[in-house]
């Protein structure tokens, strides 16, 4: 036991990446279970103190995906800083509060006081983690220390006493997610505020920040980083394509769109979500390239980022019909576009291969890796089309989404947590 505990404390990703695994089950069983009592195909459980609706908000929204995008912050931003690795202690200090508030909020939606103390503590999990990362990023030169200037040596009279000028570090997507990542701490602050106060105001902003401030900056950040680069290393002749500017519009697009929910000028939200529209396509199709399609683990990479152009369409789309006053709108698919199509299509492949890569594994997508990702894709599907068609039993659809994303992630999660315990096979540490 002790050993195991010594392997799953030996990184960040591990000790992040397994509540995370054990969550993407957990909040998908409650919400099943939820969608079966309405549904009245089971008993109604106890009535709770947090409305269902509200719970499923905060589980999805913070329950899950900040355990991989912390496990996968602490471990890729020292790479892009060209800094240390955190302590041992920094991201335990991390692990430990966000693993109990998650497991807490449970029999807290019964006690108001326990969820409240859940989620503060998850919150205290989340300012260790900002602490950490923006001590790293404002304590990092600008320059690597393995690239300052230097004197060639050369013989003789050939010797020039010319410096070698250095490459400034680019800072760039930590910044950009460190921001988001802040963002997020704020709206779990205003849904903490909302648990304590039912002020309508908090719920809505806690929302708010989380797709638009958190969720959609840093996964946007990620793809514009790691997408051309991990494209680079397979396909032959390929440019790297990574604007700053780009990065920079999407992050402004996203507060834009906060702004204008806040200010309930929805119907001008296309102005944001059009130009983020029109920059996920610019760099979906700067970014193609046929050879990486040949490669499971990069394809999904590509697949996934496809979903953030579809969602921002409709989110335009949706806006540009309240603009038009057709009294007619999209309902909640721009959102699981977003959510189910972007988010965990990206999570299931980035969280892979983090996974494989870091526990030694060839970086391969196995059969059951890429069946699991189609199904994501087939359930993003269900989700949509009820509102986008005008279906009739919203309810049916809801439950085989519920049951598609369990199709997914439960075999995902069993397949991928025990590397988070297990030392690496190549014998390496980390």
């Amino acid at each position: 036991m002790a050993q195991t505990l010594a392997t799953l404390s030996s990184a960040p990703h591990r000790v992040l990446f397994l509540p995370g695994a054990v969550q993407v089950v957990l909040v998908m069983l409650y919400w099943l279970a939820v969608l079966l009592s309405s549904m009245g195909i089971e008993p109604a459980p106890p009535a709770t103190a947090v409305s269902a609706l509200a719970a499923h908000g905060w589980l999805m929204l913070y329950g899950i995906f900040p355990f991989f995008i912390f496990g996968f912050l602490f471990t890729a931003v020292p790479s892009w800083l060209d800094a240390p690795r955190p302590r041992r202690a920094d991201y335990l200090a991390v692990a430990l509060p966000m693993t109990l508030g998650a497991l807490l909020f449970y029999p807290g939606l019964y006690l108001p006081a326990l969820a409240a103390s859940a989620i503060g503590l998850h919150l205290l999990g989340w300012a260790a983690a900002l602490r950490v990362l923006w001590r790293l990023l404002n304590t990092t030169p600008h320059l690597p220390p393995s690239q300052a200037a230097v004197t060639p040596r050369l013989p003789g009279p050939m010797r020039v006493a010319q410096a070698v000028p250095a490459q400034p570090i680019d800072r760039h997507h930590a910044q950009a997610t460190l921001l988001a990542c802040t963002l997020g701490a704020l709206g779990e602050a205003a849904f903490l505020n909302w648990l304590l106060t039912d002020a309508p105001v908090a719920w809505r902003l806690a929302e708010s920040l989380a797709v638009w401030g958190f969720l959609t900056p840093v996964f946007l950040a990620v793809c514009h980083r790691m997408i051309p680069w991990f494209t680079s290393r397979v396909a032959q002749h390929y440019a790297l394509i990574r604007p700053t500017g780009a990065l920079w519009g999407m992050v402004a697009a996203c507060l834009a769109h906060i702004a204008l929910e806040a200010a309930e000028l929805r119907a001008w939200l296309w102005l944001a979500d059009g130009t983020l529209a029109a920059l996920a396509w610019w760099l979906a199709i700067r970014w193609h390239s046929t050879d990486a399609y040949r490669v499971r683990l990069l394809a999904m990479l590509h697949i996934g980022f496809l979903w953030a152009g579809v969602a921002f369409t409709l989110y335009g789309i949706d806006s540009l019909a309240r603009l038009a006053g057709t009294g007619w709108n999209l309902g909640h698919a721009p959102l699981h576009a977003l959510g189910i199509g972007f988010f965990a299509s990206m999570l299931l492949a980035m969280a892979s291969r983090v996974s494989l890569g870091h526990s030694g594994r060839k970086l391969e997508a196995d059969n059951l890796t890429w069946t699991l990702f189609w199904l994501i894709q087939t359930t993003a599907l269900l989700r949509l089309l009820p509102e986008l068609l005008q279906l009739p039993h919203f309810g049916a659809w809801h439950f085989l989404a519920a049951c598609g994303w369990l199709a997914a992630f439960l075999p995902w999660a069993w397949r991928y947590a025990p590397f988070y315990w297990r030392p690496r096979i190549d014998g390496r540490a980390g």
